[in-house]
């Protein structure tokens, strides 16, 4: 029973955290002046990325390497195949141009830049410092860049409710994604095993989801509020976040060691998986229905691969 309301609850969490949080983000960008595309890319990412970074920081300060590294690349394949094709088959999403151009590559530099360097099973803290150096010149770039197209547009409108409230709705919203994930994933790990399920299968579904849980409610609820671009944002800036924040932190707490051959795997699915999102969003103005079939599909065969692979 409790493990129920526990899973009840983390929903009830998620839901109006994600609400509050993009409440909060939409306004703070008109008032920015800086385009919603790049408060999904920027704030929202880092907010819903919340449980990775935690998890993997406690796992590189335990000496858990493993951790760490697989809880990043599972995220990321959660991210662009189940999350998103879940979210496109529910609500089909327009395609920014900046998002094809400027985002998807900076995601896949970021991820063949991260297979290469962990070619000599560990990361370092030099590496991990410029993982992170990265990660601000590229927020920097965004926020400059955007705010610069924004203040050329006079028709631009500005909230008029005070910054402390968007600030704190933005706050509260993260608060309650970290909170409502943790409670879901404990509840829905309490009923799995009472139901008998596997460690395997409750560790690559119920786990690997529950802490995506923050990217998939935002990005649901931003494509239902008609803001597709804080959504699809979310989701590649996660992506970028994970790698160059939570590995660049990560590495630099304590250098990372790990045998890349036994994320083999998992590394070149999460690397496919993003590069076949390129050609779905070249197709077409925006990401249909059957695009997002094909991405969840595509984690439904990665899940069997590693539940063969024990």
């Amino acid at each position: 029973m409790i493990d129920i309301l526990l899973t009840l609850g983390g929903l009830v969490a998620l839901v109006i955290g994600a609400e509050v949080m993009i409440r909060g983000a939409v306004e703070l960008a008109l008032r920015a002046r800086i385009s919603p595309l790049v408060i999904g890319l920027t704030v929202v990412s880092m907010g819903t990325s919340a449980p990775e970074l935690l998890v993997s920081l406690l796992a590189a300060m335990k000496g858990s390497s493993a951790i760490a590294i697989g809880n990043v690349v599972g995220s990321n394949i959660v991210n662009i195949s189940f999350i998103l094709g879940l979210c496109v088959v529910v609500f089909p999403i327009e395609v920014d141009r900046d998002a094809r151009r400027i985002h998807w590559p900076v995601m896949m530099i970021v991820s063949l830049a991260f297979w290469f360097l962990l070619a000599d099973d560990h990361f370092t803290r030099w590496e991990g410092l410029l993982f992170f150096t990265l990660l601000v010149i590229y927020v920097a770039w965004m926020v400059i860049t955007s705010r610069r197209a924004t203040l050329g547009n006079p028709d631009a409108h500005v909230p008029t409710v005070p910054m402390w409230r968007s600030l704190l709705f933005l706050v509260v919203g993260i608060v309650g994604l970290a909170q409502g994930a943790d409670w879901f994933v404990e509840g829905s790990v309490g009923i799995a095993r009472g139901l008998g399920v596997s460690e395997q299968l409750i560790g690559v579904t119920v786990v690997a989801i529950g802490t995506s849980l923050p990217e998939l409610v935002t990005s649901l609820l931003a494509a239902m509020r008609k803001q597709a671009d804080i959504s699809l944002g979310n989701l590649i800036g996660s992506n970028v976040f994970n790698l160059l924040g939570i590995i660049g932190i990560s590495s630099m707490v304590l250098p990372i060691h790990v045998d890349r051959a036994a994320f083999t795997l998992d590394i070149v699915a999460m690397l496919a998986i993003s590069m076949a999102l390129y050609p779905l969003m070249r197709i077409g103005d925006r990401i249909g229905r059957w695009q997002g079939l094909i991405l969840v599909a595509a984690y439904v065969i990665f899940v069997v691969l590693v539940l063969q692979r024990g």
